[in-house]
């Protein structure tokens, strides 16, 4: 096919789409038949509106061809391993019992039997569900969601393509289940997994389906010779099959380097590739491969992570070049839309001028399509969307709020020595004993209490001025007092004041600090029927008022024990928002943390001597790559230091992470100079503790012995047990006693009893300890 041919036959697409529906009637749903409220029945015909209300906005949009099966009631990961039937042996009965109730206790587990481990869906703030594979798992295809949903989009008159996790990406995504050893490879049941993958292709053919796309995102990371040559492997063999769909393999997030040869060659129709900025070097690489001759190759040019208007002439001037390189060349977002929200047009508080900026799921389906037909027909079919999109970018570049002289001047007055406490950590570590008291295996929370009902009741009663200033904060006061209250009888030793006032971690700062913007429709899924509303960062960050210090005065008014201040970290607040694009991240970073730095600063003059910064994002935004990890750990940890390290030796500096794959970043870890980490452990069965012992880490440390995520309350033996493995990997002068996170999502009933219990476990391991 020529360039010309190529062009005419471009056609708009997308990966997947936002699940939760306009006004997330999916959260309500699924949380409803946890309830009780709602039947399965009405679960599974509210699900089925939300497809084809999602079918139907595509393609009313323009979009040529729709994706099914990205669809999940909690997750897609987990829709995977259901697919390919490697379901946990503890988990059989129940699935066996009832297959949706089973597939939510794989996700959030029973009062008797722990789920399955949550971590972050490459750098994004996706949590997927890790699947458990040993020596003896037996894999057998259970196609049925799949093929059922391709019926449907084809029976509504739909073009529809089945989206599946690559079986190389589902195998790298794998951990060893419980009870195999450590170092088994789940990519060495790639040859036991392929027939399963053949089956459902043959399903899903049968069923009408012309194309399959088979998400292969871990490619894009550094993968050895072997992991390589299990992809190629893996596609010559599904390539071969006779009863099959054609093959679409996507890579996103990051540049394919050494897997795009090795796919570019596979018996496979076509590929989908990252052509953004975050991509690097795809371009040139397809280029240098020859191209795909004779192969559909999908480019993803508009972003699919961030919210920011496309340039279309940009995007276009890159499609053109890549119309030589390809059979044919179709249009779509970088990855799934799953990671933006759904609609920008439905925000009525953010300025008009600024609103022009901003493209959420729809209005980035909508640049889609005009660059498909700007591709089809040429950029004259597409002059109006053109010069409206050039207006748009120059108003941005041209805004008074991405420029602030005073904060540049900071930003660039900054030296090393701003970056680093006064004093090494032994000598920071003997003054905080001597100033807190704390004993032994010392138990604290993370930060959040519930948010219960009547909290969120009184947060929309004042917005709708049913009550005022007045009577919202003292309904505030009262909680925190319950909070205090609770902590002290419980005997925990640090306490929280439990965050009432805090919608989110990052949205609370957001509000109060310049620069950003917050969104009243934004939601995206974080995990399961998690949904956050990530704030916009547009420009300037600046902070003109303290933030915390009223409320974490009051708490530690009502208290003898220390209450800790707790904050969000620079990077945190970045990763999860939608940053800027138009400058360096590190610029960014240092601008929020000079904000916090004075908020720390407040914190501790108004007598705060534990101050927690949340970094859990840390990990999340490592890049894929690791010639790109250096210059990120560097800027990200500075920015940590520029945060934290104004205070006083005897000010103890906490901070947190949860739900990640810490190994790749202890030595960032020990970087940050924290004088405590509290860490996700309890469904890693405290892994990150011997990750840290490997290392060295030489300060304390909290590994979670409580998994927030799950309802079920764990024993106090539970807890021990735990406690007594950490002690394994960390001294117990330096273990502390905490939950996996925040406690925002749970309820008080199952959150007292879970305290109390990690406290009972506290006390029977120190007196353990002292008999020894």
């Amino acid at each position: 096919m020529t360039a010309k041919s190529a062009a005419a036959a471009a056609r708009a697409t997308v990966y997947g789409y936002p699940r939760q529906g306009r006004n997330r009637e999916l959260k309500k749903a699924v949380e409803g038949y946890w309830k009780g409220r709602v039947t399965a029945e009405a679960l599974r015909d509210a699900a089925a509106e939300l497809r084809r209300s999602n079918w139907r906005q595509l393609t009313d949009a323009g979009v040529h061809e729709v994706p099914t099966g990205d669809f999940s009631y909690y997750d897609h990961v987990l829709d995977t391993t259901v697919m390919v039937g490697a379901i946990p042996e503890r988990h059989r009965a129940a699935v066996d019992a009832d297959e949706l109730d089973g597939y939510f206790a794989m996700a959030r587990g029973t009062h008797d039997v722990a789920p399955l481990e949550m971590t972050k869906w490459f750098d994004t703030n996706y949590h997927y569900l890790v699947p458990e594979l040993g020596p003896d798992t037996v894999f057998t295809a259970d196609s049925a969601k799949q093929v059922a949903e391709l019926r449907e989009a084809l029976t509504l008159g739909h073009t529809a393509r089945p989206v599946l996790v690559g079986p190389v990406t589902y195998l790298l995504l794998a951990k060893p289940a419980p009870g195999v050893a450590l170092d088994f490879e789940p990519l060495t049941l790639l040859d036991r997994l392929l027939p399963v993958y053949a089956e459902v292709l043959a399903d899903l053919r049968a069923a009408g389906a012309e194309w399959v796309q088979l998400d292969e995102p871990a490619l894009v990371q550094d993968r050895t010779s072997a992991e390589l040559n299990a992809a190629e492997r893996a596609y010559r063999d599904l390539g071969a099959l006779t009863d099959r769909p054609r093959l679409l393999v996507a890579s996103y997030f990051d540049r394919l380097g050494d897997a795009l040869p090795v796919l570019a060659k596979a018996p496979v129709e076509g590929l989908a590739l990252d052509f953004t900025e975050a991509a690097g070097d795809n371009l040139d690489a397809l280029a240098a491969v020859g191209g795909l001759p004779g192969k559909r190759l999908v480019a993803g040019v508009v972003n699919g992570r961030n919210v920011w208007i496309n340039d279309l002439r940009k995007s276009l001037s890159t499609l053109g070049t890549l119309l030589g390189l390809a059979d044919r060349v179709d249009v779509a977002a970088s990855c799934s839309l799953l990671h933006v929200p759904l609609d920008a047009a439905a925000e009525r508080d953010i300025d008009p001028q600024v609103l022009r900026w901003l493209a959420f799921a729809q209005q980035k389906t909508a640049e889609i399509v005009t660059l498909a037909k700007g591709l089809a027909q040429g950029t004259g079919a597409v002059t109006a969307e053109l010069a409206a999109n050039r207006a748009d970018l120059a108003s941005r570049a041209g805004s008074p709020i991405t420029r602030d002289p005073a904060v540049r001047a900071r930003s660039e007055a900054v030296t090393d020595a701003d970056g680093r406490r006064s004093h090494p950590y032994a000598e920071r570590a003997t003054a905080q004993r001597a100033h807190l008291g704390l004993p032994l295996l010392p138990t604290t929370t993370i930060g959040s209490f519930p948010q219960t009902g009547a909290l969120r009741t009184a947060r929309a009663d004042l917005r709708a001025g049913r009550i005022d200033t007045a009577g919202y904060e003292e309904r505030i006061r009262a909680e925190i007092s319950e909070v205090i209250s609770f902590q002290e009888k419980a005997g925990i030793d640090v306490l929280v004041h439990g965050e009432p006032e805090r919608n989110d971690m990052v949205q609370y700062f957001a509000e109060q600090l310049t620069g950003y913007l917050a969104t009243q429709h934004g939601w995206v899924q974080s995990y399961g029927t998690r949904y956050v509303r990530p704030p916009v960062l547009a420009g300037v960050v600046s902070r003109t008022h303290p933030m915390t210090v009223r409320w974490t005065s009051y708490a530690q008014s009502l208290s003898d024990r220390p209450v800790k201040g707790m904050l969000t970290g620079p990077v945190t607040m970045l990763a999860w928002s939608f940053v800027r694009d138009d400058q360096p991240l590190g610029d960014t970073a240092r601008q929020v943390a000079l904000a916090l730095r004075d908020e720390v600063n407040d914190l501790e003059a108004a007598g705060t001597s534990v101050i927690q910064v949340d970094e859990p994002a840390l990990r999340e935004t490592l890049p894929l790559r690791a010639a790109d990890r250096p210059a990120y750990l560097a800027w990200a940890t500075e920015a940590f230091r520029l945060t934290t390290a104004g205070v006083r030796p005897d000010t103890q500096v906490h901070t947190h992470m949860c739900y990640a794959e810490f190994g790749d970043i202890v030595q960032a870890i020990d970087d940050l100079d924290a004088d405590v980490i509290s860490l996700e452990a309890a469904r890693s069965h405290m892994q990150v503790a011997r990750e840290l012992a490997a290392h060295g880490y030489p300060r304390a440390a909290g590994p979670g012995v409580y998994d927030i995520h799950s309802p079920r309350v764990p024993s106090a033996e539970e807890a021990a047990a735990l406690l007594r493995k950490g002690l394994e990997a960390i001294p117990a002068e330096r273990l502390w006693v905490n939950p996996d996170c925040g406690l925002k999502t749970r309820a008080w009933p199952e959150t007292r009893a879970s305290l109390e219990n990690l406290v009972a476990a506290a006390r029977a391991v120190r007196a353990e300890l002292a008999q020894d």
